[in-house]
Parts: structure tokens; sequence; C-alpha cells
């Protein structure tokens, strides 16, 4: 693992994870890692090529595309590309959020890109805030710190529709099917031991950021 400080924030869709392991990040002058952008860059090249992210195949032959996959971690603005294609607003589609699960719930896909995370977190300097599903569990269990950032269902489905708009009722059935389907692979709905619960349900985005970064502080300088 890193010699730097690393911070790892898993949660349910819709938790505000990316968001506020971004600002987190900015706060603390410490790189950001986005291991759901890996997921949605492989969707989006099954997606391209007119496959199915169902079929679980498919997905594992695009793995030889991960050799292209770059990556930044820059915390102030995010570039993501594969296969020679700048993704970065792509990604972000509902097309591609209905389509992801399949991606991370294919085990080989998750192996695979796991090494890819585990060496951006080893090269980070001098310290950097990864979120996702698995990090404090699988990706980074002796990571410094180590938070589950969740909230109550409904506030995670308001929050979410309030980025991507369109039918709130829509917008919660897909962000439930999402927890469901990745719940199948890994827990990130429960806290493993020596990982904090963060629970922002009642807080505002920047208290939510200053609870972390105090953890972070608190954790880090006993």
């Amino acid at each position: 693992m890193s010699a730097a400080t690393v911070v790892a924030i898993d949660g349910p869709a819709g938790s505000g994870k990316s968001s506020v392991a971004r600002a987190v990040a900015r706060a603390l002058g410490f790189q950001f890692l986005d291991t759901g952008a890996a997921y949605r860059a492989l969707a989006w090249l099954v997606l391209e090529q007119g496959g199915d992210t169902g079929h679980e195949p498919t997905v594992i032959a695009a793995l030889d595309a991960l050799g292209t996959l770059e990556l930044t971690i820059d915390p102030t603005g995010q570039r993501v590309s594969i296969a020679g294609h700048d993704v970065t607003e792509a990604i972000r589609s509902e097309r591609i959020s209905a389509a992801v699960s399949g991606v991370a719930r294919t085990l080989p896909a998750r192996e695979a890109v796991n090494v890819r995370f585990r060496e951006i977190i080893a090269a980070a300097d001098p310290g950097i805030v990864a979120e996702g599903r698995d990090i404090t569990t699988v990706v980074a269990p002796d990571a410094d710190v180590r938070v589950l950032l969740t909230a109550d269902e409904a506030v995670r489905i308001r929050r979410r529709f309030g980025d991507v708009g369109g039918d709130e009722h829509q917008v919660g059935a897909r962000l439930a099917a999402r927890d469901a389907s990745d719940a199948k692979v890994v827990d990130f709905l429960t806290a493993a031991d020596g990982v904090t619960v963060v629970d922002s349900t009642d807080l505002t985005f920047d208290e939510t950021v200053e609870a972390i970064v105090r953890l972070v502080s608190e954790e880090t300088h006993d």
C-alpha cells in the first residue's frame, strides 16, 4: 500500500460518494479516484460495440481494452478515455447508469479493475481519496481512513433525481435496482470492522464533507 494517506469511501447509489469524495480530496490537497468511472467506461465500450453488459462473456472480452483506459485523478477535473475515445461526459448518462451493473457484477471485471485501482493508489502523493463499492473491504482494506457514506433511500433518490432529472419514480427504481444488483457481489450497505459510518441524511453537502475531513484529521494525527 502507498506510504501516502489513503482515504477509502464506500456507499450505495445516490449517497453522494463521488461529489463528497472529490470535495474531501480538494480540501485535503489529495488526489481523487472515482472507481465507478472505470466500470462506466467499460459499460460504454460494450454498448458502443453493440454488446449487452448483462452477457458476461461479452463483458470479459471487453477487458482487453483496460490497457487503453485513462483515468485522471485530479480532484479539480476528471477525464476518462478508453480505446481512444474521450468518454468523460458520455459515461454519466442514464443509459450507462442503467447498464453499468452488468459490468460491476462480473467478477473477472472487478478483479481486473481492482489491479489498476491498487496501482493508482500505490503511486498517490501526498494522499488519495478513493470511492466506490468495495474500496474499504477489497481494494484498500488497510486504508488509513475507511468510511461508509450512506443516507436514507428516499433522500438518496431525491438527490439522484436532482442530478439527472426525468421521472422521479423511474430514477428511484433504477437506484434501487442498481443497489440490489451490486449487492449480490459486494456488501456496501454494512460497515466492515474498522469502517466509520457517516450518515448524511440530515447533513448538508458541506457538513458531510466537513465530517469526513475532520475524521481524516483525527485518525491520521493520533
